[in-house]
């Protein structure tokens, strides 16, 4: 039988609808199933997208990427295409958001031995060194934010003892702007530090403006920076917030939560 093909349109991409086996699931080979070709060309039906998707966060990958190719596959096509259910959509962009953010933030080197620190506790800017507690015999801390041997209580978020200590903003003054097609095509920066303990949070642009935090677990608006349920009284999940979009912030809560 001829390989049969429909055409529809994906967002500003063509995706066609094909009856070929998949490519990424060797059991996956029923004939009479129609299956999506992906934007790198290769075909999966929703439930073997879905099961490749889901192994390679379990590996901790922090990109959804084609396992023949290893090309990128962008999440708003696997979030239309895979048929996510609320809960599978809610686990993969807490766990990308959540890798994405430690890409850029949570590995340094050492000030004293230069080896290579992973910064576990996002809210904690005091870190030890593994290396260098056991090469000296005494616990070795360092702040994350200057760089220089710890100095003050613990755990703490906002700055150390030593002077000058101030808290590194570079990624919330740098980061990109994007849009939220879902609320009036508004536009807000790509990373915000959580109001309520200083986490920060990338925004994948899917679902509504309000996003919850992975560390402390309050729910707060990405655009307007109020907990939802202030915000909400206001406006929709939906709507533009009564008091516009927030700017970069130039400061980072504190909290010991």
């Amino acid at each position: 039988m001829a390989q049969m093909e429909k055409q529809f349109t994906y967002f500003d991409k063509n995706i066609r609808l094909v009856l070929r086996p998949s490519d990424i699931d060797e059991f996956d080979d029923d004939p009479d199933v129609l299956r999506a070709e992906l934007s790198c060309g290769h075909v999966a039906s929703p439930d073997s997208l879905t099961d490749c998707c889901r192994a390679q966060l379990e590996r901790g990958e922090t990109e959804l990427k084609c396992p023949i190719c290893q090309k990128k596959w962008p999440y708003e096509e696997i979030r239309e295409l895979a048929k996510l259910t609320l809960e599978e959509r809610k686990y993969f962009e807490k766990t990308l958001g959540k890798r994405k953010i430690k890409t850029f933030v949570e590995f340094k080197d050492c000030p004293s031995c230069g080896m290579f620190v992973e910064r576990e506790d996002v809210s904690n800017l005091s870190v030890e060194c593994s290396i260098c507690t056991t090469r000296t015999g005494r616990t070795y801390e360092f702040c994350w934010q200057c760089l220089k041997q710890w100095k003050g209580s613990r755990p703490r978020a906002d700055q150390c003892d030593n002077e000058g200590c101030t808290k590194d903003l570079k990624l919330l003054k740098n980061c990109e702007m994007i849009t939220l097609t879902s609320v009036k095509n508004i536009r807000v920066p790509s990373i915000r530090a959580c109001p309520t303990c200083g986490t920060l949070i990338e925004h994948t642009t899917e679902n509504c403006k309000n996003i919850e935090c992975y560390n402390c677990g309050v729910e707060f608006c990405f655009s307007c920076l109020k907990i939802t349920t202030e915000c909400l009284k206001t406006s929709t999940h939906f709507s533009e917030c009564s008091d516009g979009v927030a700017p970069r912030q130039t400061s980072i809560p504190w909290n010991t939560i």
